[in-house]
């Protein structure tokens, strides 16, 4: 293993992280000898995320919780340095989608999406900087999106709130710098998971338009971000904070 890229000293934390990218994301650091701690809301696709990194030889926490909560979010930080005596690396990953067009959101509609995918990755983020600060440093990955880039009819607050995720990023990269915190955020493209397969079905054409549009001719899959993950978790992306980068197939290089 290269040593700049090396996890076995370092602790983990995947807010999403039982299943899709964040589950993807997870073995890739599992793989470079992190143990992780994995959030989500069910117990059992927890239970089954942690067998799966289990067999990889990685140490395991899960950790039911709702991200949108500050309590809850301050409760992670502290279980995972209570159980594993450090935190390095924060994975924000949590996300939900609701598609309809932007007249008919509820406003209830609009505060659940942009609560789940950017309120708790600055939740998140809060209560991880102590923990960051007593290790000497850190890592956070942000989960963005390609409607950061292009917007979508009818993914409304979806759209608003990654795009928000690659500007906290970027606010958050330059604020804490000085203390040796990373922070970036992967924009993933049109990827073959739960939530996209949904999309296949509400809206119609679109599985047609992806390939199209996607140079590499195929839907990316959770295990292409496994090695975006441990690079911008590791040394070897020490000099690199505030960016924004594309995980996409070349989706976003095509007119």
């Amino acid at each position: 293993m290269n040593e700049s890229m090396d996890l076995r000293d370092r602790v983990a934390l995947i807010t999403g992280g039982n299943s899709g990218i964040g589950l993807g994301m997870a073995q890739g650091l599992a793989g470079a000898g992190a143990s992780l701690v994995i959030v989500g809301r069910s117990a059992q696709k927890n239970a089954d995320a942690a067998q799966a990194l289990q067999a990889q030889g990685a140490q395991v926490l899960t950790i039911e919780a709702d991200v949108t909560q500050e309590d809850e979010c301050n409760a992670l930080v502290s279980q995972t340095v209570s159980h594993f005596g450090r935190l390095d690396i924060l994975v924000n990953n949590a996300g939900i989608n609701i598609r309809k067009p932007p007249q008919d959101y509820t406003l209830d509609e609009w505060r659940a999406v942009l609560d789940t995918n950017l309120t708790s990755a600055f939740l998140c983020s809060k209560a991880a900087y102590p923990a960051m600060l007593a290790a000497g440093g850190g890592k956070i990955i942000n989960t963005g999106s390609m409607t950061s880039i292009f917007g979508a009819s009818f993914a409304m607050p979806y759209s608003a709130s990654k795009g928000g995720i690659v500007q906290l990023s970027k606010a958050l990269a330059t604020a804490w710098a000085k203390d040796n915190i990373q922070v970036n955020a992967i924009l993933p493209g049109w990827i073959d998971t739960a939530l996209t397969r949904q999309a296949r079905i509400d809206v119609p054409g679109l599985n047609e338009r992806v390939l199209t549009r996607t140079a590499a001719g195929r839907w990316g899959t959770p295990e292409d971000f496994a090695g975006i993950a441990v690079f911008l978790a590791s040394r070897a992306s020490d000099f690199v904070t505030g960016a924004a980068i594309p995980v996409d197939g070349g989706y976003s290089s095509q007119a």
